[in-house]
């Protein structure tokens, strides 16, 4: 049986990485993104896939998005909430209210928006698996960073919420916890929080370092890795968990 994958935020980052994980596993894909150009590169390396540009905070365009992934599907078994930023740094009271609420609508109402469709599709279908992404700022206090940590908080108990829901239907949810991930989108948070505290951003950098036990950063493909196990059927039992992807983290205070 063909087995299919949607994935929102999905032509860069982490979800990029997702994406061509399951691919290369032999699902159908569907994306989403925000990102023209991104979108224009992940047509060209998935030229089978639905592709389409939608905002995650937009209800008509994911409504739209979702109507085609219906159309196409009669089935979806795996569904990657991915979409997040990481929302303004610094101490509560210098923040503005507006990119505040734009952090937590993209990274919490942006996972609702796909959850509502997801559950209904699973639910009705009697099985699959929906993956929302958190962080280790869903585990801990995160200094400087309170819509974040706030935003992400809010996916886990999305999360516990929508597996007791789900869960008599057959249908799995488990929330992703990266810790620090290698890339471009973590150096952008390094610098926005050396900004914010008054550090030099490799003392920023540091700080994430000895915060975590294995004393290292992960990979997307650590992530991915840990995606790909939570669809398999090594992991039929496994549901309502806030998975941590992190090398263990201690502490997110600097």
């Amino acid at each position: 049986m063909t087995r299919r994958v949607l994935i929102t935020a999905g032509a860069a980052g982490i979800g990029r990485v997702l994406a061509r994980r399951f691919v290369a596993e032999g699902y159908e894909l569907a994306l989403c993104d925000n990102d023209p150009a991104a979108l224009e590169d992940a047509r060209a390396e998935f030229p089978k896939a639905l592709i389409r540009e939608a905002d995650v905070t937009k209800e008509e365009e994911m409504i739209l998005f979702f109507d085609e992934a219906d159309a196409l599907w009669d089935r979806v078994d795996v569904v990657c909430a991915k979409a997040g930023i990481g929302g303004p740094a610094g101490p509560i009271e210098t923040l503005d209210h507006k990119a505040v609420m734009e952090c937590i609508d993209v990274n919490l109402g942006g996972a609702f928006l796909t959850c509502r469709w997801a559950a209904a599709r699973t639910k009705a279908q009697g099985s699959g698996l929906i993956l929302l992404t958190s962080s280790t700022a869903g585990l801990f206090g995160y200094p400087n960073r309170t819509p974040y940590a706030a935003a992400k908080w809010g996916v886990i108990g999305l999360m516990k919420s929508l597996a007791m829901e789900l869960g008599p239907h057959g249908v799995r949810v488990n929330a992703l916890c990266p810790g620090a991930v290698e890339g471009e989108r973590m150096e952008r948070v390094l610098a926005m929080e050396a900004k914010a505290t008054g550090r030099a951003v490799d003392e920023v950098r540091q700080s994430y370092v000895k915060g975590v036990s294995m004393r290292s950063w992960v990979t997307a493909d650590d992530v991915a890795d840990t995606a790909l196990f939570l669809a398999s059927e090594a992991a039929s039992k496994i549901t309502g968990q806030a998975m941590a992807i992190d090398g263990h983290t201690e502490t997110l205070a600097p």
